[in-house]
């Protein structure tokens, strides 16, 4: 039976120290899949301790009312947030981002020494060398460590060719498996993350996959912002939106060829919204094809974009052709459940089609093929009664892929942890 946070005492809360490179008020999915599960583990009586860096990703100039100092606290929703400096630089260029990396890992390291007490350290990926900073502070503070895997680092860099040198992918891949090995628990974002730390020879009895999720609290169907449309001059369109990350893994120039073939049809509209490594060449791109189509908003709060997600008929989720991203399922999938907004996924087939497929949340086209990108979107906007099963399948489908639902099943892991330690139990996944 799964056990709720109601029914969780003060007595027995879990001290957690939790190492975490992005996190609010940065937008992107590490930050909130942290904060928001902090926020429910703080709500059930545990104490969360989140050491970060000054707010910067992805554009790498730090944001308005902060500053990059060496240690500072602050508290956010019942959340101690320790800050630490950091070497910033913008989400593109690998000497520089290695550089940013490594800054945190040191001094995050160093602040997780001086904390007074936890009964765990957490450090989540895809950057692994946050990781390194948890294991190394859980070594040398005698806790377990939790590692929570993001994203298989550096198989995903590898896949879109950030990094080609085979002996340095080689290297970090040795130190991917070293930590894997070492932590107490390895928390998995899929199933398909499981399967490949199994088939690496990491033991299966310590890796648990909960899956990510949506905050209902925040994301629900809701009307159209008419204003908002306005504003942005969609109103009367047909609007696909494509709402999350514009990075190199997403292939979007094949999403640009698809909006290319849809130009015969004024009513359809492409609207961006987000920031990343891939988004200054895109939206050149675009304007060098004169495609009039495409409306491109900068990476906005996360107060607005329930607002956005209204204007959207579709929700268009996209990724590159490669084996690494069919392990994946990118948060905007779940975003999209819960506003009940149907999903057009272009994806390689694994854990994200699986899941449009198993709750009828929207269709998958293959990836990297504009022309059936193109041919889904006129057949979908030519058919709103699926449209609108689509997404009211999805948004029934959202409350299995809760936020408080992800917290509770993670939390149960660390707990498992933790009492292991104190000789109470045994962890099992």
């Amino acid at each position: 039976m799964r056990r709720s946070f109601s029914s969780c005492s003060i007595s027995d809360h879990v001290d957690i120290l939790f190492l975490t490179e992005n996190y609010p008020p940065e937008r992107n999915a590490a930050a909130a899949r942290v904060f928001e599960r902090a926020v429910y583990w703080t709500e059930a009586g545990h104490r969360v301790t989140v050491i970060t860096g000054a707010p910067n990703f992805p554009e790498g100039r730090v944001h308005h009312g902060y500053k990059n100092r060496w240690y500072h606290v602050e508290s956010m929703c019942g959340i101690r947030v320790i800050r630490v400096k950091t070497f910033i630089a913008p989400n593109d260029g690998v000497v520089r981002r290695t550089i940013d990396f490594s800054s945190f890992m040191v001094t995050s390291f160093v602040a997780g020494l001086v904390q007074a007490h936890f009964d765990v350290v957490v450090a989540t990926s895809p950057q692994f060398l946050t990781a390194v900073a948890g294991w190394a502070v859980a070594i040398a503070r005698r806790r377990p460590f939790v590692f929570e895997l993001g994203d298989l680092w550096p198989a995903s860099i590898s896949a879109v060719r950030v990094v080609s040198n085979s002996f340095v992918i080689r290297l970090v891949e040795r130190v991917e498996l070293f930590l894997y090995r070492q932590a107490a628990a390895v928390v998995a974002l899929t199933s398909a993350f499981k399967s490949d730390l199994v088939e690496r020879g990491i033991d299966p009895d310590k890796v648990a996959v909960v899956l990510n999720g949506v905050d209902l609290r925040r994301y629900c169907p809701r009307p159209r912002d008419q204003v908002l449309a306005a504003e942005l001059q969609l109103a009367g369109n047909f609007v696909v939106g494509y709402l999350g990350t514009h990075g190199l893994a997403h292939a979007l120039e094949r999403v640009l060829d698809a909006a290319d073939a849809l130009t015969d049809d004024p009513d359809i509209r492409f609207l961006f919204v987000g920031a990343g490594a891939a988004r200054a060449t895109l939206m050149e791109s675009a304007r060098r094809r004169g495609l009039k189509n495409i409306t491109f908003l900068s990476a906005q709060p996360k107060e607005s974009m329930p607002a956005l997600w209204s204007l959207c008929d579709l929700a268009l989720v996209h990724l590159k052709d490669s084996p690494v991203f069919a392990t994946v399922i990118p948060s905007k999938i779940f975003e999209a459940m819960g506003m009940g907004v149907p999903l057009l996924l272009a994806a390689p087939e694994g854990e994200a089609t699986a899941l449009l497929r198993r709750t009828g949340a929207g269709v998958v086209v293959p990836p990297e093929t504009p022309a059936q990108l193109a041919d889904a979107i006129r057949r979908l906007k030519q058919d709103p009664a699926r449209l609108a099963d689509l997404g009211k399948e999805g948004f029934r489908a959202a409350r299995d892929f809760s936020r408080a639902r992800q917290a509770t099943d993670m939390m149960a892991v660390l707990e498992r942890v933790t009492a292991k330690r104190a000789g109470r139990g045994a962890l099992s996944t």
